[in-house]
């Protein structure tokens, strides 16, 4: 019996290195497609990430915000930043702003924000509307100039003919910078009400549209632009001291060349306007003619008045009109950007927060043969 006993033993199955190894192996090809579905399953996530993204990203836009109502996270970031400052804000936010390089201390203006004040500033300021305006990113413009003609005439058969060049000279136009702030109370800031960003812009736009319309209409260029009332232009002489001639009026248009005549407008200023409105020819008929369409301004000989309040009442020796291709003769270039920078410390006694904000602009004369003015008699 316990011979039996032990062979039954040995006859038992031991542990096979084989069975092992198959084991193994099926438990790594488990843990394997156990890891490709969870990575499938996350590339099918992302993948539904970025097509979402993109979905928004594709949908129309009108007034720079998506159609969701959801306003983009740059122009959040900056409402937050005008109503709570920097060190209330959230980390996304902050990284949402934009610091220019020459800027330092102060962070850009989205480019929503950045186009309504342009826009009030078009409004406001005529001279704008009458000229070529452009953009740089430099701190002055420089444009070339032809100052010479061809020196081309008759010649007979064996004379010598005369040499014909073509000088050029040069037109440097600076980048001024334009400064102002406001204060705002914290209460106003605080109320969700109020749409904070447009009660800034407005401010903004009368600051900057006062400065830059006088200082391109009459700026004499001491950090700020040269005033096109500055420039060398023609001058045809008034009959009168205080009363308007039509024959002078006729003279000043075509006394200019016909390129710029055609396209030419008056410019002056509401009063003058109101004396233009009551002249007549020798006819009778009122040289002056309304607007026969909504948005199209008043003719004055034909041409369109452009109202300036910074141009000179009619006066004893005074230039109250001038006319021709403002967009020939006068350029303004606005430098990229505008930074508003938040400061609730210095009017923080009085429960105010003072926002500095700065932009930087050019203009000048380019071509004074565009234009003429007219001068009244001297008494």
């Amino acid at each position: 019996m316990d011979r039996m006993f032990d062979l039954e033993t040995r006859d038992e199955p031991q542990d096979d290195p084989l069975a092992q190894a198959t084991a193994a192996v099926e438990e790594l090809r488990t843990a394997n497609e156990t890891f490709r579905t969870t990575t499938d399953q996350t590339i099918a996530e992302l993948r539904q990430q970025v097509t979402d993204l993109e979905t928004r990203m594709a949908r129309p836009r009108g007034d720079g915000a998506p159609t969701d109502g959801e306003l983009p996270i740059e122009r959040r970031a900056f409402t937050n930043f005008l109503r709570l400052g920097e060190g209330r804000m959230a980390a996304d936010e902050v990284r949402a702003l934009i610091v220019g390089d020459d800027t330092k201390g102060g962070y850009l203006a989205p480019a929503e924000f950045q186009a309504e004040v342009i826009r009030g500033i078009v409004e406001i300021s005529p001279i704008r509307q009458a000229v070529r305006v452009g953009s740089t990113g430099a701190g002055s413009v420089i444009l070339p100039k032809l100052t010479g003609r061809p020196t081309a005439q008759w010649v007979g058969e064996d004379e010598d003919r005369p040499e014909t060049t073509q000088t050029y000279g040069q037109i440097e136009i600076p980048i001024h910078e334009i400064a102002c702030y406001i204060d705002v109370s914290l209460r106003l800031l605080e109320d969700a009400a109020i749409n904070v960003e447009s009660e800034i812009s407005a401010e903004l736009s009368q600051e900057f549209a006062g400065k830059e319309a006088s200082a391109f209409s009459n700026g004499d260029g001491a950090k700020k632009p040269v005033g096109i009332q500055r420039m060398p232009i023609p001058e045809v002489v008034n009959g009168h001291a205080t009363n308007l001639s039509v024959d002078a009026l006729i003279s000043l248009m075509f006394g200019m060349p016909q390129a710029y005549r055609n396209v030419g407008s008056w410019l002056m200023n509401g009063t003058t306007v109101a004396a233009v409105m009551k002249v007549k020819d020798v006819g009778g008929n009122y040289i002056w003619q309304p607007s026969i369409a909504d948005g199209r301004p008043a003719t004055l000989l034909g041409r369109p008045i452009i109202e300036d309040p910074t141009m000179p009442d009619i006066a004893s020796g005074a230039f109250p009109i001038i006319y021709g291709d403002f967009s020939k003769a006068y350029r303004i270039y606005d430098r990229v950007g505008m930074s508003i920078l938040r400061d609730p410390y210095t009017q923080a006694t009085k429960g105010l927060v003072r926002f500095h904000a700065r932009r930087r602009v050019g203009g000048g004369p380019v071509l004074s043969e565009a234009l003429r003015k007219l001068k009244m008699a001297t008494a």
